[in-house]
């Protein structure tokens, strides 16, 4: 069974928890100026979550605001502290936000064109899910949303509202990938066979993986931190330190290394290859080196299957591996009957099958690059001239679903299939 209900429920759950104060801030229309905004208009931006991930949105947004005629109406975190570092930001950069704890009270603003949305991953749905209904434009941090039932919610919601719904894997504004599909599209490697990538990171033991800080569990909770709207709508627990601070570590909130790296590597090969669902995930790994109380594990990897592509590959399978004690890398590469496709640092090549690694076939060097600048750009574009966005949510749903499905693979120790005509997972 998925690891979480049907996002509809949970919503329907969130609101209800919220209270009926909620009723009025939550009868918008789903026209807005966001859906109006001209080729040359301001477009006016808020944020939703302040924490670190939310940083570098910031700090990439307040460096364009002339270029990119930026507006930057709202700041807002369940933890207000937080809140009001950024408020300080742009205010010292000639912004008058204003400071706000609940998102519902972002969503009303009438002037607001789109939100950046960098909560922790658990509340990315319903947020998202509201915005489009406020008649908001999304940048959503990536993964699109904690599980399967939710992205689908979100993709048929973008595809209603016709709202720019830009999902935060920014490598995707590196165009390597787009032309790597069409490298592969035209017979340059052969049918696809096999494809491999990797996140790998080294931390000290005394450290440990998203641990910063080494928070004490019994550390009291700030003040000005409203943990009961924080926990929806996961289930509800007592405070501790640690699940606020290191939320990666626990699967109420967040899938791991598999939700949040590795979605940033297999929507490369999603993307070059032109893949969709998978047809079985298999998920291995363990708690080995940081028992500290997590639920997720620190080493992990991740083998899925695809079935065939037209013109691409008459199926394939693709593995992922991930490590946070050790950062030897592999290559990042697909492999094709007659030849293979490597990604480098400023693009990829080409080596045919039986030459030798410095005589390739071809070379592609990139001009754009994993960059959060860019990939707001590409988002500002989408908004204003209808350009395509670099990751739609459709894209957004194809990368979290075999993540999803190799964290199940590895909680039941099975493997995980994809049910094509239900369009959910199942154990095997």
């Amino acid at each position: 069974m998925e690891m979480d209900q049907n996002s509809a429920v949970t919503r329907r759950s969130f609101l209800k928890a919220t209270g009926a104060a909620a009723a009025g801030m939550m009868a918008w229309t789903a026209r807005s100026r966001a859906q109006v905004a001209g080729a040359n208009s301001r477009l006016n931006v808020a944020f939703i979550g302040c924490g670190g991930m939310a940083g570098g949105h910031l700090g990439s947004l307040l460096g364009m605001r002339e270029q990119e005629n930026l507006g930057f109406l709202a700041v807002c975190d369940v933890y207000e502290t937080r809140a009001k570092g950024f408020h300080d930001k742009i205010k010292a950069a000639g912004g008058e936000p204003r400071l706000l704890r609940d998102y519902r009270e972002v969503l009303a603003i009438k002037d607001l064109d789109y939100v950046v949305i960098a909560t922790p991953e658990h509340s990315h749905a319903h947020i998202t899910l509201d915005a489009l209904d406020a008649g908001k434009h999304v940048y959503c941090e990536k993964p699109v949303t904690h599980t399967i039932p939710e992205a689908q919610a979100v993709l048929a919601k973008a595809r209603q509202t016709k709202l720019k719904v830009q999902v935060g894997v920014q490598g995707m504004s590196d165009d390597s990938y787009a032309a790597a599909y069409d490298a592969i599209r035209e017979g340059k490697i052969g049918p696809v066979i096999q494809a491999q990538i990797d996140y790998v990171r080294w931390h000290t033991l005394e450290e440990g993986p998203w641990r910063g800080g080494n928070i004490d569990p019994a550390m009291p909770k700030p003040a000005d931190l409203d943990w009961d709207t924080w926990l929806k709508p996961a289930p509800q627990h007592a405070w501790d330190a640690r699940r606020y601070f290191h939320w990666r570590n626990y699967r109420d909130y967040s899938g791991g290394i598999g939700t949040d790296l590795f979605v940033h590597r297999i929507t490369r090969l999603i993307r070059s290859l032109g893949l969709s669902m998978p047809s079985r995930v298999a998920g291995m790994g363990g708690i080995y080196l940081w028992p500290d109380g997590r639920d997720l594990p620190d080493n992990f990897e991740m083998l899925a299957e695809y079935p065939a592509v037209e013109g691409v590959t008459p199926g394939l399978t693709v593995h992922v591996l991930g490590t946070m004690a050790n950062d030897r890398h592999n290559d990042h590469c697909i492999r094709g009957q007659k030849g293979t496709l490597t990604f480098t640092g400023d693009g990829w090549r080409i080596v045919e099958q039986g030459k030798p690694e410095d005589q390739p076939a071809h070379v592609f060097k990139r001009t754009g690059a994993e960059d959060i600048g860019l990939h707001h750009k590409n988002h500002h574009e989408a908004i204003r001239h209808n350009k395509p966005l670099n990751c739609p949510p459709e894209l957004g749903l194809f990368g979290l679903a075999p993540v999803v499905m190799a964290n199940e693979s590895w909680f039941t120790r099975k493997m995980i299939l994809w049910d094509e005509r239900n369009q959910k997972m199942t154990p095997a």
